[in-house]
């Protein structure tokens, strides 16, 4: 199967962001995709949880959601919503970090809420608290799509290896990382971990990522480390996608 991973430097701003994402998601369609995959929070990447509050929407009303799905069952693809930020209705107010998958008849397949928040201090001057805007999810997720059954994960789970190895029992042949990682954490153990997480389970690991520093309204500057990856269960890496953003396409055979 031809497919393509979206490489992102996504603002804050959800409808400026979903302009180009529909951009990026024809031209993969034009050079053969037949499936497309988006990293974490497509849709809006902010350091201000006010500013959230202020341009994301709940699950139901949200623009990206609703294109990337009619725009699927026009070109007849499939798309890895890597994420999207979404509001709840948990009386704290704290958002969802969700993943979609969409079937080519622009159905919604499968849907995971991120488990695993990043809760960490990386340096002196660097530390991420996403508990404090998101609420965990508590379910994992494998769904049935054109590239076989999908294990769906969200960036800082890949550090829990026993995640990964519960989607592969559930029957995964591919599992998927779509992530904004830190430049920091990123050089130090990104290529590593996923593929660690390819060979331990015998799967494809499929990461597409954020990159780049991203232009955000907020207080605090927000710069990830791009590299999106493709790699086989041997391990071997199949796209290294850099740090440009961009369409990134690639061929993945699956064992029958």
């Amino acid at each position: 199967m031809r497919a393509a991973i979206l490489q992102l430097n996504a603002s804050d701003k959800p409808l400026e962001n979903l302009s180009h994402i529909l951009t990026m998601v024809r031209q993969a369609a034009s050079d053969g995709a037949e499936f497309v995959f988006t990293p974490e929070v497509s849709n809006c990447l902010s350091t201000s949880r006010a500013h959230q509050n202020e341009v994301l929407c709940h699950q139901e009303d949200d623009q990206t959601l609703a294109e990337l799905c009619n725009l699927a069952r026009e070109l007849y693809i499939s798309i890895s919503i890597g994420s999207l930020a979404l509001k709840t209705d948990d009386a704290d107010g704290r958002f969802a970090n969700r993943s979609f998958l969409i079937n080519r008849l622009g159905e919604i397949v499968g849907q995971y809420d991120k488990i695993h928040m990043f809760d960490v201090q990386i340096s002196k001057t660097e530390t991420y608290r996403e508990s404090a805007g998101y609420r965990p999810g508590e379910k994992a997720v494998v769904a049935d799509t054109a590239l076989g059954k999908v294990g769906m994960a969200i960036c800082y789970d890949i550090r829990f290896p026993l995640l990964s190895n519960a989607l592969a029992q559930a029957g995964a042949e591919t599992l998927l990382y779509p992530a904004a990682f830190s430049p920091i954490t990123g050089a130090a153990h990104w290529h590593s971990l996923l593929r660690a997480r390819a060979i331990e389970t015998g799967c494809y690991v499929i990461a597409a990522a954020q990159t780049g520093t991203h232009p955000t309204s907020g207080p605090k500057a927000r710069t990830t480390f791009g590299h999106s990856l493709v790699v086989d269960p041997w391990g071997e890496v199949i796209l290294d996608a850099g740090t440009d953003a961009g369409v990134y396409a690639f061929d993945i055979e699956m064992d029958n």
